[in-house]
């Protein structure tokens, strides 16, 4: 086992102990125009990060440099965890692959810090097939190192973390978080502290969301830390361990499980409502009668993210994709499709004025 830093609190039940805590990569907010309206920046934050629902997530384990490299018991853990957040019904899919290239999540087990990428920040931000965008630091065959592999896959399906949600109300004793969090066993400077503690997520990103205090994305806290709630003054907040019901029903919501609904098919210049509600998708089947390069582009006042898939032996691969979010241009998509192959076109909502004042088109 390469990760041999260990984590000095074996479960999250019981007597609070020192813990090694998630470490987000820095990433600033995207920039939307200042004079967006509220509701639409609102709806924009809250799924900017998420997949479009059927993705078929490939994660890789890294095998150099040789510090990254995990042990079979490490990857076995992260593998389980992958089947515990499929297993609860959702219409995401994850695949192990052999090729880094081939991975919108790449796994190393470099000692030291866990983190994750949030969400669709793997592929917009992370271009090197060669790099990580997960990491596991410390031992994940505990109770508590089975938790941090649920969470940083959470991270990856775009879920931030909870205690830093606006709607829980928490109030914190920021000298002692910075004190606690400056000593072992995180050692982070006060940049880092703030940013993964004691930042709130803009309350536009979370939709009303109640707090949920045993989240799995969320961390757990020795008494001090906290001034509100008053009760976490004198008692620590530990999370139960594994899925809350809110993480299966918050999931479970983004990314419904696949129905066996046969999809409609996309065809050339007849034009398809968008018809839904904001935070829905609609999926179309292309089936081009003449290999030539296409055009696929939405109508409308609306914001959505569209993206393209390839049937390659049964699975949908990723070609293209746009975000016209917080813009004033449509989303497009321009590709050369090859005669009596199949592809996915796939749109998700953000926003729009009024349902079904859109519609979306290919040529």
């Amino acid at each position: 086992m390469n990760a041999n830093v260990k984590p000095s609190k074996s479960s999250k039940k019981g007597e609070y102990n020192k813990a090694f805590c998630c470490s987000l990569p820095v990433v600033p907010d995207r920039k939307l125009d200042e004079n967006i309206n509220t509701n639409r920046e609102s709806l924009i934050r809250y799924i900017e990060k998420k997949w479009v629902n059927h993705t078929v997530l490939h994660y890789h384990f890294l095998e150099a440099p040789a510090e990254w490299r995990g042990g079979d018991s490490q990857k076995r853990v992260v593998r389980e965890s992958f089947k515990k957040w499929k297993d609860l019904g959702i219409g995401l899919q994850f695949k192990e692959v052999d090729n880094s290239a081939d991975a919108e999540i790449r796994i190393a087990f470099e000692p030291g810090e866990s983190w994750s990428y949030v969400g669709r920040d793997a592929i917009d931000l992370v271009q090197d097939p060669n790099d990580r965008t997960m990491n596991f630091g410390w031992d994940l065959t505990t109770p508590y190192g089975r938790d941090t592999a649920l969470h940083e896959i959470g991270h990856a399906l775009g879920f931030p973390h909870e205690h830093q949600n606006p709607n829980a109300g928490i109030v914190w004793n920021e000298e002692a978080v910075y004190s606690y969090f400056s000593g072992a066993p995180n050692y982070w400077g006060r940049d880092k502290a703030f940013y993964n503690v004691i930042r709130k997520i803009s309350p536009t990103a979370v939709q009303g969301s109640q707090w949920d205090k045993n989240s799995i994305m969320h961390y757990q806290f020795p008494s001090g830390l906290i001034v509100i709630p008053e009760r976490y003054q004198n008692q620590s907040l530990i999370p139960e361990v594994g899925l809350s019901n809110m993480d299966i029903e918050e999931v479970r919501k983004f990314y419904p499980e696949d129905t066996e609904q046969q999809m409609p098919e996309l065809k050339p210049y007849l034009s398809q409502l968008v018809q839904i509600n904001s935070g829905e998708q609609l999926d179309f089947v292309i089936q081009p009668r003449v290999s030539r390069k296409y055009t696929i582009q939405s109508f409308g006042n609306m914001d959505t993210v569209m993206v393209l898939f390839e049937d390659v032996d049964g699975e949908p691969v990723y070609l293209s994709g746009d975000d016209d979010s917080a813009t004033n241009f449509n989303a497009r998509i321009e590709m050369r499709l090859l005669r009596g192959r199949t592809y996915y076109f796939r749109l998700r909502l953000y926003y729009a004025d009024a349902t079904g004042q859109g519609a979306v088109m290919l040529w």
